[in-house]
């Protein structure tokens, strides 16, 4: 696990993969944050077989895909975030209110090849932050490198 990110402390990152990383959701999914920074975010998840959507294929739901790219980019959108808060000196204690209003607006994904792997893994890096909308980038990969499907994600960050 890696962390690193401007105005974050470092407890403060392990606070967050561990936040993360405890969402229902995430853990039924088998989602693990495993590297939150200012420039990347990622996230693993194995291939089981309550995850399929092609049961003749063995192919990784759609769903499942679609989660772990939101996931990866919410994250993303929370760290930009919380950096836009740190430089703008908007005081620690009133952070977690505003990132409390944290939330998807939309999201596109491009399904480019069939879910088929082991592992996967979920990418993000922000392409822009405003004062109230965050925009992400987001690659999900199986573990040969195959670029399974993109997306674009709109948060809301403020």
């Amino acid at each position: 696990m890696t962390t690193q990110a401007e105005g974050f402390s470092k407890t403060e990152l392990t606070l967050a993969m561990n936040f993360l990383d405890q969402i229902p959701f995430n853990k039924l999914l088998g989602l693990k944050p495993k590297l939150l920074s200012d420039t990347r975010c990622e996230f693993s998840m194995n291939m089981r077989d309550d995850l399929v959507g092609n049961w003749l294929q063995g192919i990784l739901h759609g769903g499942a895909i679609s989660t772990a790219l939101d996931v990866t980019g919410g994250a993303m959108a929370l760290i930009a975030t919380w950096q836009r808060m740190h430089k703008n000196e908007i005081p620690k204690e009133d952070r977690p209110k505003q990132l409390a209003k944290l939330g998807t607006i939309d999201m596109r994904v491009d399904f480019l090849h069939p879910g088929k792997g082991k592992e996967f893994i979920a990418s993000a890096t922000l392409l822009r932050i405003g004062n109230k909308v965050a925009v992400t980038r987001m690659e999900f990969h199986n573990e040969e490198g195959l670029l399974i499907a993109v997306g674009t994600g709109t948060y809301l960050c403020g």
